[in-house]
């Protein structure tokens, strides 16, 4: 493999942080268009995705929690949550053994909502995605965390 000069290096990372900005705009839109779908505010449906997924993952949400994934203060969490919960979309529930803990959920209509919207995308990607290795998506996806991180503690703040 030929050495790569510092300006090649820079350069590949300028094109593959083009490439995740139009993503993450891509993903946006989606988000914005799922929550004309519910009629919710866009905040609401990216708190819904986050709910769902940390749900699929297994590892339900706080409130807390839920308020520094998607950075908002107690305050508008409570009044987001009130909302999604008006409209069907969400429960609180104390399943913890600490019963001062609330865990979000989805209801079973926001995940048919969820599903039937993103399911044309989600096939589309699982169709793209299947045309690479395993081990090249790990490879990938270790880099988006490795990315990420460098943003998260860059080297100036250490």
């Amino acid at each position: 493999m030929a050495k790569r000069t510092s300006g090649d290096v820079a350069a590949q990372r300028q094109r593959l942080a083009a490439g995740l900005i139009d993503y993450g705009a891509s993903f946006t839109e989606l988000g914005r268009r799922f929550a004309d779908t519910l009629g919710v505010h866009s905040t609401d449906a990216f708190a819904l995705m986050e709910i769902a997924a940390a749900e699929a993952a297994d590892a339900p949400l706080s409130p807390a929690l839920l308020g520094k994934r998607i950075t908002l203060t107690s305050g508008a969490m409570t009044t987001l949550l009130n909302r999604l919960e008006q409209a069907g979309y969400v429960t609180r529930s104390r399943e913890h053994t600490d019963r001062r803990v609330v865990t979000l959920r989805c209801s079973a209509r926001a995940r048919q909502l969820a599903d039937e919207f993103f399911r044309p995308v989600n096939t589309t990607q699982d169709a793209i995605l299947g045309e690479y290795a395993p081990e090249q998506l790990a490879q990938f996806e270790a880099l988006l965390r490795r990315l990420r991180a460098a943003m998260d503690d860059p080297p100036a703040q250490r």
